[in-house]
């Protein structure tokens, strides 16, 4: 993903009535975050375990586990990336998610990308 390039390691104080302003309501909002957390966070999941995968043994000791270097790498690399509410956040943000309400027809909502520009005039 190019996107957790992109992304703040640390939590940034956001005001909420901008970020509930692409969809009128801070809920709708919590709602959509919370799910594409959910699916980065699974996809993260999945492909750790895939890489782990190649390490596993059926006959695995704790001494086996604590020489492994690469496991270790592995580990440390996944637990310095953003956490997935992070990337959500910026991704809703920077407009980049697709989103619908369930009662309406292929209509697509995004939110306008963040100009920086005009908040710093």
């Amino acid at each position: 993903m190019d996107i957790k390039k992109k992304v703040p390691l640390n939590t940034i104080t956001r005001d909420v009535k901008y970020l509930a302003e692409p969809t009128g309501n801070i809920y709708e909002t919590v709602v959509i975050l919370s799910k594409r957390a959910n699916q980065i966070s699974l996809a993260e999941k999945k492909e750790l375990s895939k890489k782990l995968e190649d390490f596993r043994n059926e006959r695995d000791t704790m001494d086996e586990v604590f020489e492994n270097r690469e496991q270790i790498e592995i580990s440390k690399y996944y637990e310095k990336l953003p956490k997935p509410d992070l990337i959500a956040i910026t991704e809703f943000e920077d407009g980049e998610l697709y989103y619908r309400k369930a009662g309406q027809d292929d209509a697509a909502f995004r939110p306008a990308p963040k100009n920086t520009e005009e908040e710093a005039e």
